[in-house]
């Protein structure tokens, strides 16, 4: 660097943009950024129009972001816990109902236990989606033995007609909830739709013991886990971190944004 660019970057009368309303002073000879530069021993400073600074401050700017540097933080630094639910709900539908559809000859359905414990359950507890992580966690003490909820019924008829009004209720609620959201996108009003068939064909599966339907339910269940998977997508996915995007398609007389 010149001695003339030292006595330009030392004089005390250079002003930045904060002090002249984001303009160049032109009494003063300042003209915008146009180069940004590295200087000192190890590239320690970065020039920065007339201003010098030590690169690992600009870093630590940057420093809170997932990626920094690429877009400004949002005002707001809360998360949408949405997606966070949405997914916990579609992984352990999708593990039940591929149980239930009795795909690859599984018959048993204890592998979702698990997932309806903690990933179902518990995560869309914390995600404020509580009725169905209730739903996930009710389900999974149906079939934990130390509940004793299923030792409880002796007569299995009995017991396929409990679970049944179980999943009777579960039926009602959630056609409920399709009629809340008749006003919103397609995607979400799906997603509802699908659950209540799913609900509705293995609350059927269960009083008349027929597998067949219990099968359909399972299929209709692995249906609803990928609409669920997808509004996951539209949550998370942006402009700034996916080259694709969900387009939400509004349904009649939904308010446009």
């Amino acid at each position: 660097m010149s001695d003339k660019e030292n006595q330009t970057l030392n004089n005390p009368q250079t002003q930045d943009y904060a002090s002249t309303g984001g303009k160049p002073d032109v009494e003063h000879g300042e003209i915008p950024v146009s180069k940004v530069y590295t200087t000192g021993d190890q590239d320690e400073y970065l020039m920065i129009g007339h201003q010098k600074v030590l690169r690992s401050e600009l870093w630590t700017a940057f420093g809170g972001d997932l990626q920094p540097g690429v877009h400004a933080p949002p005002p707001q630094r809360l998360a949408n816990p949405a997606p966070l639910g949405l997914c916990g709900f579609a992984l352990t539908t999708f593990v039940l109902s591929m149980a239930n559809a009795r795909a690859m000859g599984v018959t048993i359905p204890n592998a979702a236990v698990g997932a309806a414990c903690f990933y179902g359950g518990l995560v869309q507890l914390l995600a404020a989606l509580s009725s169905y992580g209730g739903f996930w966690m009710s389900w999974a003490a149906i079939q934990i033995d130390w509940f004793g909820i299923k030792k409880a019924y002796d007569d299995p008829i009995m017991l396929a007609n409990a679970v049944g009004f179980f999943l009777l209720g579960w039926t009602i609620f959630t056609f409920m909830l399709v009629l809340c959201t008749v006003k919103s996108t397609v995607a979400f009003f799906s997603l509802f739709f699908f659950l209540d068939i799913t609900f509705l064909l293995l609350t059927i599966g269960e009083f008349t013991r027929k597998t067949d339907v219990s099968r359909a339910g399972g299929v209709f269940g692995v249906i609803t886990s990928f609409i669920a998977w997808y509004n996951a997508f539209a949550g998370l996915a942006t402009k700034e971190n996916s080259y694709v995007v969900a387009i939400p398609l509004p349904l009649p007389g939904a308010k446009r944004s």
